[in-house]
């Protein structure tokens, strides 16, 4: 039988962003923890700022009747002349029966000692108390705080709990507050407990006390007041998911109300005004035709017959933040951008101070701009070679002032941002203050990337020099910690290296750079660069690991391999080619592929040795326009191969004999081998 089944933890107000870090793995949770006491069935999980729901439509009012079996020592150890051993008795009281009780079953070709007991499950209502509190304490907020007398702690205080089943009352206690038949209303509304006699009443009690419980419904509700307010206003709000799932987190009756701010603070950059307005405020920002207005949307938790004074309030908080925003900008700009604060900013233990690692940057940023100067003074072509060196030494000398600024020590997540536009106000060069701003490019999945050569090779710059750095002290990320980014960093380089199509051999590269730094194991961050390549690369990880084992480290011909050999992979027929050179692989695995072959045709004596050579002669001395191009004149010689494995005997006698054939073997397999592994792949 099946009652409906409601739960309501009341709470102080819970904060936004621990709470939503940790709502996904909520209602697992939950599920786990029914799943274990065998009363699984379907529910809903519902959250305001205030309670934590959980509705079961059809909830079982007891466990099932479930079996447990335990088997024992063979018969022949359980008993000696007839009398139970110890084997069997110590059995007996471990399943909790007496010696005669004991049963027999045939496991495999003995014969054992066996119980099987019925369990008869308990009450729901009996249980239901601790698996509440077993849910409670397994959700993970980060920080938790104690109250009163409580040794447990939580996010935030616990008030109240409603467990009903049906009609029926379930007792129950958490962190020290005992279960009852209430729950309570908006602030707004009373202060007084809502009673509830039934577990579906709660939700009406709920909609009387003016609580919107459903997160979806409130939503949707925030969505559709603000679309009326764009309507009403002719303007555009950005409608931020995240910042719009904090709203939603912290309201009980949201309500979508538009505010303005002084003229005089669209002076300051638009990103100053919108990190204002949401980090700190929890307000959308508007636009109109592309701009930032002096207008925001707030959405309040308060039910009111007049909202003016919310509006008010709000927008005297926000100007008071602007106020101190402007201060700063115009404290920033009068100051102008040096580095040399960054000396007394210590990065890292053993790496020395911020401007010790910009100082680095820039040695990385030389290395890089000789690789790429051809495209570089393209890109630049008012530059010569000497002034546009100069200017990458500067940009990146410069790019970490901001960090000095008081700006960014107020809004640490507008670093880069900030240096664009003190750069930018103070009439330096364009390409050094879009720099400035893309220098940490990509930060994040969806990031965007550097949108020129010149940024990126600064963006390059920070990545390379903090994983070179980082090795060159041990400082190596394992397992899932990473406290200094770098697989992030490892990321960056393969996206920018990508997208701007510029070679970077994460072998030689690395290799060459590292000489600036403490002596590490190049080969440790070479293969912690590899291990990352993966996902970056929309191909059958064996296709990626066949070119991977050619040797090739370049990452954008890496690449270009791999797309190459998946394109090939992919063609019909290809499963049948796959095992005649695989078998080409096969042959060889005692031949020094990369060594010296020498094949001499004088000492063929069969028409499908001299077919196969004349045949990899014709394909090795064409130019290919691409790998894959490549790589199907290769595949072609399988007729060829095929009937050299068919007619001729590879390890003769003849010592010299063998070695040529297995040379002309090994040439086929290295020619491949220039590309990829081919024995590595499977499909």
């Amino acid at each position: 039988m099946t009652k409906p089944l409601l739960i309501e933890v009341g709470v102080e107000e819970l904060p936004a962003i621990p709470f939503l870090n940790e709502l996904p793995a909520i209602e697992p949770k939950w599920l786990d923890l029914l799943e274990r006491e065998g009363l699984g069935c379907e529910f809903e999980f519902y959250y305001t700022p205030r309670r934590l729901v959980l509705w079961h439509p059809a909830f079982p009012l007891s466990q099932p009747t479930r079996y447990e079996e335990f088997f024992g020592a063979p018969l022949s150890a359980a008993y000696k002349d007839a009398e139970p051993t110890p084997a069997a008795i110590g059995f007996a009281k471990k399943c909790g029966v007496e010696v005669n009780e004991l049963g027999s079953i045939v496991r495999g070709d003995k014969e054992v000692l066996y119980v099987k007991k019925e369990i008869q499950g308990v009450s729901s209502k009996e249980i239901l108390g601790r698996m509440v509190e077993a849910w409670l304490k397994s959700l993970n907020f980060g920080k938790s705080m104690r109250w009163g007398s409580l040794e447990e702690s939580f996010i935030r205080p616990v008030r109240s709990l409603a467990m009903m089943l049906g009609d029926e009352h379930v007792t129950g206690e958490v962190f020290g507050v005992a279960s009852m038949y209430f729950t309570y209303p908006h602030r707004s509304v009373s202060y007084e407990p809502l009673a509830f006699d039934q577990a579906g009443d709660y939700f009406d009690k709920l909609v009387q006390g003016g609580v919107v419980v459903f997160q979806e419904e409130r939503r949707a509700s925030i969505v559709e007041q603000i679309q009326e307010i764009e309507a009403i206003w002719g303007i555009e709000v950005e409608k931020d998911a995240a910042l719009l799932a904090e709203v939603v987190a912290i309201t009980e009756h949201p309500k979508a109300l538009l505010g303005s701010f002084d003229e005089k603070f669209l002076t300051l950059p638009p990103e100053v005004i919108i990190t204002s307005m949401k980090e700190n405020q929890r307000y959308f920002p508007v636009f109109k035709e592309g701009k930032l207005t002096n207008r925001f949307v707030v959405v309040s938790n308060a039910i009111a017959s007049a909202y003016e004074l919310i509006v008010s309030g709000n927008e005297k908080v926000l100007r008071a933040r602007l106020e101190d925003a402007l201060f700063f900008w115009e404290n920033d700009l009068r100051n102008g951008l040096s580095s040399e604060g960054l000396k007394k900013i210590v990065y890292l233990e053993g790496l020395g101070s911020v401007y010790d690692k910009v100082e680095r940057e820039q040695k990385v940023g030389a290395y890089l701009a000789q690789h790429y100067k051809a495209r570089l003074l393209k890109e630049r072509p008012d530059l010569d070679e000497h002034a546009l060196m100069a200017l990458l030494e500067r940009t990146i000398g410069l790019c970490k002032a901001d960090l000095l600024s008081e700006m960014v020590y107020e809004f640490t997540e507008l670093q880069g941002t900030m240096g664009y536009y003190y750069a930018t106000k103070g009439g330096h060069d364009a390409s050094l203050a879009l720099a400035f701003k893309e220098q940490y490019l990509p930060n994040s999945e969806e990031s965007p990337l550097p949108s020129t050569l010149f940024s990126a090779i600064v963006a390059l710059s920070y990545k390379i020099d903090s994983l070179l750095a980082l090795f060159s002290i041990g400082k190596i990320p394992t397992g899932t910690k990473d406290p200094f980014a770098l697989r992030r960093a490892v990321g960056g380089i393969v996206k920018i290296a990508l997208d701007q199509q510029l070679p970077f051999n994460i072998s030689t590269d690395f290799s060459a750079l590292a000489s600036q730094y403490k002596t590490f194991d190049v080969n440790l961050l070479e293969a912690f660069v590899i291990e990352r390549l993966y996902p970056f690369f929309d191909a059958n990880p064996s296709i990626i690991k066949a070119v991977l084992e050619s040797g090739e480290r370049d990452i954008v011909t890496l690449e270009r391999k791999v797309t190459a050999l998946k394109t090939i992979v992919a063609s019909s027929g290809f499963k049948e080619s796959l095992s005649t050179f695989k078998r080409v692989a096969n042959s060889v695995k005692d031949v020094d592929v990369r060594g010296v072959l020498e094949v001499s045709p004088a000492l063929f004596e069969a028409q499908e040795e001299k077919a196969l050579f004349e045949a990899f002669s014709a394909v090795t001395a064409k130019e290919y326009a691409d790998y894959e191009t490549q790589l199907d004149a290769l595949f072609s010689l399988k007729p060829q191969i095929d009937a050299f494995f068919e007619k001729v005997m590879v390890n003769v006698e003849d010592p010299t004999l063998r070695r040529n054939r297995q040379h002309l073997i090994a040439s086929v397999y290295r020619a491949f081998l220039s590309i990829a592994d081919i024995k590595e792949i499977s499909i």
